[in-house]
């Protein structure tokens, strides 16, 4: 993957949002695999609103897209962002966050969205 250059404007808006510590684990959760809002509400054990909110801004960002299927909101990283290089390395300097998905498959609450 090539590295791309980033305006400072630009890396300290992305940065400020991947600040948040919920909003970072959003995006390397997102890294893995897409997620609808009430699975990250199970994991973060948030109000929906909350993390609607936090999803609105990644979103405005750019860094993550959604799709709707159905009645369903599903999220994704969005790696056609002009960012995403930037966002990517970040993303792989942190711990795999797999567990926390595992963790809804064993509880019986991962959304099949299908």
């Amino acid at each position: 993957m090539q590295a791309t250059t980033v305006e400072i404007e630009k890396a300290a808006t992305i940065l400020k949002l991947l600040g948040d510590k919920t909003r970072l684990t959003i995006v390397k959760i997102l890294d893995a695999q897409d997620c609808c809002v009430c699975e990250f509400v199970e994991i973060f054990k948030a109000s929906q609103p909350a993390i609607s909110q936090h999803l609105r801004k990644l979103k405005d960002a750019g860094v993550v897209r959604e799709t709707r299927r159905g009645q369903w909101i599903i999220y994704s990283l969005n790696k056609e962002s002009e960012y995403y290089s930037f966002v990517q390395s970040i993303l792989d300097s942190l711990p795999n966050q797999e567990f926390r998905i595992q963790e809804l498959e064993k509880q019986g609450l991962r959304i099949s969205c299908e």
